[in-house]
């Protein structure tokens, strides 16, 4: 495990979860107040269940690996960025915009990326569709997306 530096500052206290008071040991995400941790990127408690997590089911289900892994203030602090992971340019240009945006934002921040900025969806380079990134399943060719759709293969041709 890496170590925050001394006098590393927390940015920002977690946010309420819809609307109630939160205990004084409670995840910043959920609300659970049993069997916390405390994140190694900004020491805010947290479900200590990544131990829950089974091995390539993709599921969200676990605070702890969810905020590790699809967040910038852990990939911040993972990648050893310096200074404020909201003003870090080598965050920023590390992830399209779109992904940048969906990593700054969603429900596994404990703070939410301010202003994010604006980008044009993703579509598809064969039928036009739109891709979310973070969310459908998609391939990439020659620096283009598809969607799953337009990804499958058409057995037809395959089998003559």
């Amino acid at each position: 495990m890496r170590q925050r530096k001394a006098g590393a500052k927390q940015q920002g206290a977690p946010r309420a979860v819809q609307g109630q008071k939160r205990a004084a040991r409670s995840c910043g995400l959920c609300g659970k107040s049993e069997k916390l941790t405390r994140t190694e990127c900004c020491g805010e408690w947290i479900c200590d269940d990544e131990s829950e997590y089974v091995l390539f089911s993709y599921a969200h289900n676990s605070c702890h690996r969810n905020h590790s892994r699809y967040t910038l203030r852990s990939s911040h602090y993972n990648e050893g960025h310096e200074g404020m992971w909201q003003e870090c340019q080598q965050c920023r240009e590390g992830f399209e915009t779109e992904m940048y945006v969906w990593y700054g934002i969603n429900e596994y921040n404990f703070v939410k990326l301010a202003n994010p900025p604006a980008y044009k969806p993703t579509k598809c380079a064969k039928c036009k569709r739109v891709i979310r990134l973070a969310e459908d399943g998609y391939s990439m060719k020659g620096g283009k997306y598809y969607c799953d759709r337009c990804t499958g293969f058409d057995l037809s041709r395959l089998l003559g």
